[in-house]
């Protein structure tokens, strides 16, 4: 059969092909350290097991024409308490994962040719959905240099014909935090331009130091119709297989992309919704966070430091998510570039990490450090003895 054009521009998606060899590895008898995962290795906290279970039993497992109202208005209170944003249920959209949420939302605001700025390095999902939207994308380079960050100064320079300006703080794959001030310079310079932006969120609950999460929508009033909030329950929670998230935004939007949803997937189950209804209510889910959090920030520190103390190696310090994207470049040796190093590191060293240039940036390779202390120690002895051998 002839595959449309429109997939064939598509690259799959390179994390999950690292992590499925891994996990084929192990599967096959080979002890393989893992740091490609981007989810969270903790199970899903029980009072959230425990509501979706009691939906079951009580037969909430037929369609759901429309997203359950309580888990609506529960999204709606969590962003007022949270995140000083002001909305209404019709502003929410309840989706099959984070992913769907940005993949529909490009597909209803983005005509054949529409320019996004999206910062690089950036997760592999991006350019892909907006290419499948018929969208163009222009990235805007940082680099550890810059500590992976874009400025205002940035996007004014770019702005010119783009339609969308993408921003995903805590960042997959850097690790990287914008504080409230950079983030503030950024939405001064939007609101001298006519763009829409999406601000994907999914990470705001991990973050470490002294670093605090704003939510771009709330720096100013006027951002409030021209931004596109993105956020789930896969990393706070460590629900990634339940496949939901969320969005929040403009009412003509959310209109436009539910009636796409309407022909494709309509809403998640009702049992799964009543296990994120319980996430954002229930008196349980502050301390199941900061649990996560907490052992996040000290495995993340601690990858950090062993990291930069391997000579060639230099990394930014993570300040969110679960991620390291470390600077290898001066140790390739005769590897050329993050895609032969990372074959080679599974290959010989049986270490699984993620090509930076699969975001973006060659330089770089992504390390996950949702895996315990262990085998982060197991996996990094591996590394530095793969790189001092050359």
């Amino acid at each position: 059969m002839d595959i449309s054009n429109r997939i064939k521009s598509v690259t799959p998606s390179v994390t999950l092909a690292v992590t499925g060899k891994a996990r084929q590895m192990v599967a096959d008898g080979i002890d393989v350290v893992s740091f490609g995962a981007g989810e969270p290795d903790f199970p899903t906290p029980p009072f959230i097991c425990a509501a979706a279970k009691a939906a079951i039993d009580a037969g909430d497992t037929k369609y759901m024409p429309k997203c359950g109202a309580d888990l609506k208005a529960a999204i709606v209170e969590k962003l007022r308490r949270e995140n000083n944003l002001n909305l209404a249920p019709e502003n929410i959209l309840v989706t099959f994962g984070g992913k769907q949420a940005l993949f529909n939302a490009f597909q209803v605001l983005l005509n054949p040719g529409d320019k996004v700025l999206i910062p690089a390095p950036y997760w592999v999902s991006y350019p892909e959905q907006v290419k499948l939207a018929g969208g163009e994308c222009v990235f805007i380079p940082t680099g550890p240099e810059k500590d992976f960050k874009i400025t205002g100064q940035d996007v004014l320079a770019h702005a010119a014909g783009a339609k969308i300006l993408m921003i995903n703080s805590p960042c997959n794959p850097t690790g990287v935090t914008y504080t409230p001030e950079e983030l503030k310079d950024i939405a001064d310079a939007v609101l001298q331009t006519d763009l829409i932006v999406f601000t994907d969120e999914i990470y705001e609950k991990l973050i470490y130091g002294d670093t605090r999460s704003v939510s771009f929508a709330s720096l100013d009033e006027r951002l409030a119709e021209r931004t596109l909030t993105f956020n789930g329950l896969a990393k706070t929670f460590s629900m990634t297989g339940w496949r939901i998230g969320w969005l929040a935004g403009p009412a003509e939007v959310v209109k436009a992309m539910a009636t796409l949803a309407s022909h494709q997937t309509n809403s998640p189950a009702g049992f799964i919704q009543a296990g994120a209804l319980a996430a954002y209510t229930d008196s349980s889910a502050a301390e199941a966070i900061e649990t996560m959090r907490q052992e996040f920030e000290n495995r993340g520190l601690h990858m950090h430091q062993r990291l930069n103390a391997i000579e060639g190696v230099s990394c930014t310090k993570p300040t969110g998510a679960f991620y390291c994207f470390p600077d290898i470049s001066a140790s390739y040796g005769k590897v050329s570039g993050s895609l032969d190093f990372a074959s080679v590191c599974l290959e010989q060293a049986r270490v699984a990490l993620v090509p930076g240039v699969a975001f973006g940036e060659d330089r770089c390779v992504r390390l996950s450090f949702a895996t315990s202390l262990e085998q982060i120690d197991k996996g990094i002895d591996r590394l530095e003895k793969m790189i001092r051998q050359g």
